[in-house]
């Protein structure tokens, strides 16, 4: 791929990818017209796409440091700006947020109030300093701003900590998406799903994966946006439901008035495979007070702001002006899919409640719930049942029990539309989970390799020799994931909430106050950075172990925790060791200056 042509005919190449996308769209359409089965329509989708970024990864490969790591640093604003949404738009946006907004209520709304405005951090605290610093890697700036390599090794220690938590949630959003449109078991299809991963990261690294990226956005933008506008339109909420959210809310309060509740026992919910809740009024401990909301908002801001993975993503942009007009992209596009998750999740619960529409199943018996496709296809996959608790024969809410996972996945089938729609939500879903996933397992790999092998084990080491250490540890980070992603120990939305957490207690204060504080040395950061990541995961234990918790500080945001003692630990330990050199001050101030060269240069 002649990289230079490449950049210059983007918008070109990729309007053509838009559109034979469509087409492809319209051909599965037709098909399904003409008896083509649901089962095969998953599948053309899942393949189609899946080999198309495969072949994109293929065509990027290369074997220069400088492409493999960060681009070349060539990336155009508007696409690195899709690249990062798709990178940042992972499994947990796609799959599992409209289904924690539709069990939770708007206590889930913290999510994206701070997965949004940790943008704001990061365009004006961080990515713009990162990049005229110059670096290949989080750990990268950590080592060469602190110096030494024990602060180098304690930034991929907190990186990995992070990122690892963070891409088994993605590799579980490509197994429940592949285990449905293959109708293959879940701890296989968790396998084909990192086969998928690889191969667009594999060969091309960054270069790879931001092309990748780029298409990755453009199917799942499409995937979610469709059906929402569909669904509404078809449920008279108008063709642009957003402004229409408050109606919709007060329809499904007065609705829950209305039915009546089953109140499950002990021995009720015993039957009700693992995973799945039922539609209930109880608030959750998200929102049972404003400090809930507002912390969770915070970690995730703050969280935000310390994903090295998002980080990376400015590495690649030609200029500092070029890395902050890059975070404002990402916003936008970031905001096209983030402020339609609500109206999803108000639709889907609408589609099932409302007695008025053809697809409510509340009210209606258990054995025609029962024999209904979507629910057959959806129980036989262990993400949705009903039982007839109360023994009337009749679907009460609180009778009917779905995986969170679900919700996105399930509602185009569930509203009635054509199964082509859900094929391509199949897709949209794998798009997004395998372009964090590809960002993810790339962090890892790319800072070991490139901190730990080259900077510190093997400094001489010739770069193809450190490409393919680079590439090995893609394959094993992504076994591991994939290993640990079969064992479903915590659902996708919980591991992605704790990877922020991991993140902000280790990183974050080493990351801002390595920009704005010069008095920031060597031993504080290595404090900071361990004290605040040993900090939150002994307080994330002690809370899952029974631990009461105080100041309001739960499972979901014990990054509050350890970011405090990170701040702590830092600012104490550089006011009581000596003050960095007058070069390292030197260099800080170089920094802060938009213009002129990368403090780095060419590495």
């Amino acid at each position: 791929m002649k990289q230079g042509n490449f950049i210059d005919n983007l918008p070109k190449i990729y309007g053509i990818y838009t559109g034979g996308f469509i087409g492809f769209i319209i051909i599965m359409a037709i098909a399904e017209q003409m008896g083509m089965t649901a089962k095969a329509i998953g599948i053309a989708f899942v393949a189609f796409t899946v080999f198309i970024y495969a072949l994109i990864g293929y065509l990027s490969r290369t074997a220069q440091a400088d492409a493999y790591y960060v681009a070349g640093r060539q990336v155009p604003t508007v696409f690195n700006g899709m690249a990062t949404a798709a990178d940042w738009m992972s499994g947990a946006s796609f799959v599992a947020m409209a289904g924690g907004i539709y069990f939770k209520g708007y206590g889930y709304m913290a999510l994206l109030v701070g997965w949004t405005g940790g943008y704001v951090l990061v365009a004006s605290l961080l990515a713009p300093y990162l990049r005229k610093f110059g670096c290949y890697t989080v750990p990268d700036f950590i080592g060469t701003r602190y110096g030494g390599n024990l602060a180098r090794f304690s930034a991929v220690v907190v990186l990995t900590v992070a990122s690892f938590t963070y891409v088994t949630a993605q590799i579980n959003a490509t197994g429940t998406i592949a285990s449905v449109a293959l109708d293959i078991p879940f701890q296989y299809a968790v396998y084909i799903g990192l086969i998928s991963i690889l191969l667009c990261s594999m060969l091309g690294g960054m270069r790879g994966v931001t092309w990748t990226q780029v298409a990755q956005y453009i199917v799942l933008i499409i995937a979610y946006l469709l059906p929402v506008f569909w669904i509404s339109n078809k449920m008279g909420a108008g063709f642009f439901p957003h402004f229409m959210l408050a109606d919709e809310v007060a329809r499904i309060g007065e609705l829950e008035s209305q039915f009546g509740f089953v109140k499950n026992s002990a021995a009720d919910l015993a039957t009700v495979p693992k995973g799945l809740a039922g539609i209930t009024k109880a608030h959750s401990a998200v929102n049972a007070t404003p400090w809930a909301f507002i912390s969770l908002a915070l970690a995730m801001m703050m969280g935000t702001a310390s994903l090295p993975h998002v980080m990376m993503r400015y590495f690649t942009t030609p200029s500092v002006k070029a890395a902050r007009k890059s975070v404002g992209w990402s916003l936008f596009f970031i905001f096209l899919l983030y402020s339609s998750a609500p109206m999803l999740a108000t639709l889907s619960k609408l589609s099932l409640i409302d007695p008025t529409l053809s697809t409510g199943i509340i009210g209606k018996s258990i054995a025609e719930v029962q024999a209904i496709d979507w629910y057959q296809n959806w129980n036989a996959a262990n993400l949705m049942f009903v039982s007839d608790f109360n023994g009337n024969g009749t679907l009460e809410l609180n009778e009917f029990f779905m995986g969170g996972k679900a919700v996105v996945l399930a509602t185009p089938e569930i509203a009635g539309l054509p199964y082509v729609i859900s094929g391509l939500v199949a897709a949209g879903g794998m798009a997004a989970a395998m372009s964090t996933a590809d960002g993810l397992i790339l962090a890892i790999a790319n800072a070991i390799s490139h901190d730990v092998y080259y900077k510190i084990i093997d400094p001489k080491a010739e770069t193809a020799k450190r490409l393919v250490v680079a590439r090995v540890l893609l394959v094993v980070i992504g076994f591991a994931g994939a290993t640990i992603a079969a064992m479903e120990i915590q659902g996708i939305l919980g591991s992605v909430i704790w990877a922020f957490d991991f993140a902000m207690s280790g990183l974050f204060f080493p990351l801002v106050l390595g920009v704005w504080w010069k008095r920031a040395n060597r031993q504080g950061a290595i404090a900071g950075m361990l004290g605040g990541l040993a900090a939150g995961t002994w307080y994330l234990v002690w809370v899952r172990t029974g631990g009461s918790g105080f100041l309001g500080i739960t499972q979901l945001t014990f990054g509050i925790f350890g970011s405090a003692v990170s701040l702590v630990a830092m600012v104490v330990v550089s006011l009581m060791t000596q003050e960095p050199d007058k070069a390292i001050q030197k260099m800080v101030d170089e920094v802060r200056v938009p213009s002129g060269k990368t403090i780095l240069g060419k590495q």
